[in-house]
């Protein structure tokens, strides 16, 4: 009775999570809208935001109407995304130039977008900040503030977690293999250490790396997962425990190596503050950390809910089942969308 709550559930879950965005595994990439001053009151405007639009009504970024545009270079593919470029002329501003005016982007609310906005300037002095549908709009302040860094670029690694699906799928596979209590802790902590330390590396620039075998084998890990899992399930009573599900938190650690490398991808997007890159990086690993806890609580929160419901609806009316013969359906759709996950991003890494 216990195990067949558990495992409607677990379907349930899945299939929420996988449908309709099964496509859109890891491709959050939040715009960036980027102002560099080169000289007195001349800005580079660099502009970068998904190809993939959510809406007809396109993602264009403004600036004070008083700056002129010099010139306009034609817009390139990069990857998953696009990047415009222009060169600004803001001396009508005055001294201050582009401080104490408002930076933005337009279609955010229809786009249900959010992007970053940085700037520049020429004595050092460093703004960044993040628009949305509610504040469309940066004004730039006198003095940078320290305190929007640590917010904004929390909520920037709990927005990448939660999009990014195959991370959560990964997540989830390890509650699979491991369930509740010390193990999950011990197993969770591995694997942020891992992801934590490839992060680093990476947005410090001490590690390169190729996105898309990096993206494949993102996906092959919840593959290798899946599978022992399905090991897991086909095993006969009383038959020992494989190496993974002794000490789950290798598996976990060895590939949250991997999963760091995936956000320190969605990172480099856009971009860290030049003054304040350490507690950028930091503060952009604990939102993953909050969104991360936020899903486990949250599965663990809905099983025990699900379980006490369906508990009671099966005392009250009396079904029987075998829950056993439910069992590997979970797993294999696990392995069913991480085996898709891996042809795609294969083919991805061919061409």
């Amino acid at each position: 009775m216990t195990i067949l709550p558990r495992l409607i559930f677990l379907m349930s879950l899945i299939i929420v999570l996988t449908h309709p965005y099964t496509a859109e595994a890891h491709r959050f990439a939040p715009s960036l809208l980027k102002f560099t001053e080169t000289s007195d009151h001349i800005f580079n405007v660099v502009w970068k935001t998904p190809t993939e639009a959510t809406s007809r009504v396109p993602l264009q970024p403004t600036w004070p109407v008083s700056c002129v545009v010099k010139t306009e270079n034609p817009a390139l593919r990069e990857g998953t995304g696009t990047v415009s470029s222009w060169t600004l002329d803001c001396e009508t501003l005055g001294i201050e130039g582009l401080v104490g005016q408002k930076l933005g982007v337009n279609g955010l609310a229809e786009n249900q977008a959010s992007a970053m906005v940085m700037l520049s300037l020429k004595d050092g002095r460093r703004y960044q900040s993040v628009v949305n549908a509610e504040r469309p709009d940066f004004l730039v302040p006198t003095q940078p503030s320290r305190s929007k860094v640590t917010t904004e670029y929390t909520v920037l690694g709990t927005t990448h977690i939660w999009r990014g699906l195959d991370h959560l799928m990964f997540i989830f596979g390890l509650l699979l293999l491991v369930g509740g209590g010390a193990r999950l802790l011990w197993t969770i902590t591995a694997f942020t250490v891992g992801h934590s330390i490839t992060l680093a590396l990476v947005t410090l620039g001490y590690l390169t790396y190729p996105v898309s075998l990096i993206e494949f084998v993102i996906a092959l890990s919840i593959f290798v997962l899946a599978l022992e899992l399905t090991r897991d399930t086909q095993a006969r009573p009383g038959s020992s425990l494989s190496l993974f599900k002794r000490h789950p938190w290798w598996l976990a650690g060895g590939f949250g190596l991997l999963h760091g490398m995936g956000f320190a991808g969605a990172l480099a997007e856009i971009g860290l503050p030049q003054a304040n890159v350490p507690l950028a990086l930091l503060f952009f690993n604990i939102g993953i950390e909050v969104g991360q806890i936020a899903f486990v609580f949250l599965v663990i929160g809905a099983w025990s809910l699900t379980t006490f419901a369906l508990q009671r609806l099966v005392v009250a009316h009396r079904i029987a089942i075998e829950p056993e013969r439910l069992l590997p359906i979970p797993v294999y759709l696990l392995g069913g969308i991480s085996a898709m996950w891996c042809i795609e991003r294969g083919l991805e890494v061919l061409i």
